[in-house]
């Protein structure tokens, strides 16, 4: 179905207990009142939800269903997939009320501790052998991906590693993170640097769009350096090379700040420079390297009307008042209110450079 997200729109809201050995919704649940949605990527199961009901259910898996009519059309978005963990319970005398905290299919990995001196041996290849792990671990499914990396060394757990420390830990070394789908399963994402991703949808400020007014922009200058030094030495000596941002147009600048914050590199990287660089070469590495440490991140919170993002999609902000011109960013947390309207509450990261 193509929805329009900009136009109206009933919203509603089902929710399906799911049979973990099939994963596929079983049955309708008709006692939920409403529920919350948390989604973020620094989490260890990358979110949780609250889900409010009329009856006391004990531990189960409920997949949530955002349900649209549009021009007649209806169609379901899943939400996500969580188990039922920690039910609070209140009777005011005629109904019972529940309130409980669900969490994401991670959870059950999150649950189990790897053995003593358990390990992977060296040559094996890694997104299989997390895979093979994942799905003798967990009951949910996980979806398989194809990597040729391979081990260089026997990978063995830590002492007090859980398994959802262990594959995170073993899945990096492949340049992949864990996910979850719409459905709940537990896929894997590359890393991705923010300049390689295209935005999959804009936010702007016109009367058609769904974000909301209010917006907040938050970073952080600590420890951003406006100096940088580096020194390389050979056969023939010492070399220093200094570069500074004294740029009055720069927030981080000497003149802005009002005082040198230098950063000192005595150890530059293999083949970053030529056997015997020039003093021009030195120069030039250091002026780059105050350029790449200029970079700033910056955190974007908005609210806007339910739209089909996730947590590591790109998206594009173009809200000129805060002097966001059509910037690229990452989404790293969302929160779904699952009632009428279906607010979501997005925070996502950007960086900028602050010299040029």
């Amino acid at each position: 179905m193509n929805i329009d997200w900009t136009k109206s729109m009933s919203q509603s809201f089902e929710y399906y207990y799911v049979d973990p050995a099939t994963w596929k919704d079983v049955k309708l649940i008709k006692t939920v009142k409403s529920s919350s949605i948390d989604r973020d990527l620094t989490a260890d199961t990358l979110g949780s939800a609250t889900i409010d009901l009329d009856e006391i259910i004990g531990e189960c898996y409920i997949r949530i269903y955002l349900v649209i009519n549009q021009n007649e059309v209806k169609d379901r978005i899943p939400l996500g997939t969580y188990l039922i963990q920690t039910p609070q319970v209140s009777y005011d005398g005629k109904v019972h009320s529940v309130s409980a905290d669900a969490y994401t299919p991670l959870l059950e990995l999150k649950e189990k501790k790897v053995p003593l001196g358990y390990f992977i041996p060296k040559d094996s290849n890694i997104m299989d052998q997390a895979y093979n792990v994942i799905k003798d671990k967990c009951r949910c499914p996980v979806v398989k991906t194809i990597n040729d990396k391979t081990l260089s060394y026997n990978f063995i757990s830590n002492y007090d590693d859980t398994y959802d420390v262990y594959i995170k830990d073993l899945i990096s070394l492949a340049n992949y993170s864990f996910g979850l789908d719409e459905l709940g399963r537990i896929i894997f994402m590359p890393y991705q640097d923010l300049s390689s991703l295209k935005p999959i949808w804009t936010f702007t400020s016109d009367n058609s769009s769904i974000l909301f007014p209010e917006i907040s922009l938050k970073h952080d200058y600590y420890g951003i350096p406006n100096v940088v030094e580096v020194i390389y030495n050979d056969s023939r000596g010492v070399m220093k090379a200094v570069a500074k941002n004294e740029d009055p147009g720069s927030p981080i600048s000497i003149i802005n700040r009002g005082r040198e914050i230098v950063y000192s590199n005595e150890k530059i990287p293999a083949g970053e420079l030529p056997t015997y660089p020039t003093q021009e070469m030195l120069d030039l590495y250091a002026k780059k390297l105050l350029q790449n440490l200029s970079n700033v991140e910056y955190k974007i919170s908005f609210s806007h009307g339910y739209c089909p993002v996730k947590l590591g999609d790109c998206v594009r902000i173009d809200y000129p008042k805060m002097g966001l011109n059509g910037v690229k960013a990452k989404i790293i947390s969302q929160k779904i209110k699952c009632t009428t309207g279906c607010s979501v509450t997005t925070t996502a990261v950007l960086n900028k450079s602050l010299w040029n």
